[in-house]
């Protein structure tokens, strides 16, 4: 496995679990009362900044195991993944778009910052994983 794909596979592993602890914390601060009353800004900067932080810290123990296993080919790259990378952005860059729309849907309706907040927090998970998704593809069947 190259480089660039370890962490490909490192973000679709931290997305899914930045979302789930999101959402817990998010649960619990609310106590079962309205979701806008809760103090979510500060908590999502913090599980987004976490996300970053921890798919870092996998792609590099990562990137050390695959180092003792293959010492020359642990940072190697090539042209292939440079276009399994743009495909993969050009994909994020469709749901990023639907979750622009959605936000100013919301804006024009006038909701609570909250929902918008969300809804483009959501949007940036799901461009994220699809966008992964699609390059964990790539790069196991090839481009077409």
């Amino acid at each position: 496995m190259v480089y660039e794909e370890r962490n490909v596979w490192a973000g679709l592993i931290v997305s899914p679990i930045v979302a789930v602890v999101y959402v817990l914390l998010l649960m619990q601060q609310a106590g079962g009362g309205p979701l806008t009353a809760t103090d979510w800004f500060p908590l999502m900067l913090w599980t987004i900044g976490g996300g970053i932080v921890g798919t870092i810290v996998l792609s590099i123990l990562w990137g050390i195991i695959a180092g003792m296993s293959d010492p020359d080919g642990v940072g190697r790259s090539d042209i292939r993944d440079r276009d399994i990378g743009r495909m993969g952005a050009r994909v994020e860059q469709a749901f990023v778009a639907i979750a622009g729309l959605g936000v100013i849907v919301l804006c024009g309706l006038a909701a609570d910052a909250f929902w918008i907040a969300n809804t483009m927090f959501a949007g940036f998970l799901v461009a994220a994983v699809v966008g992964g998704v699609a390059r964990a593809i790539a790069y196991r069947r090839g481009l077409v």
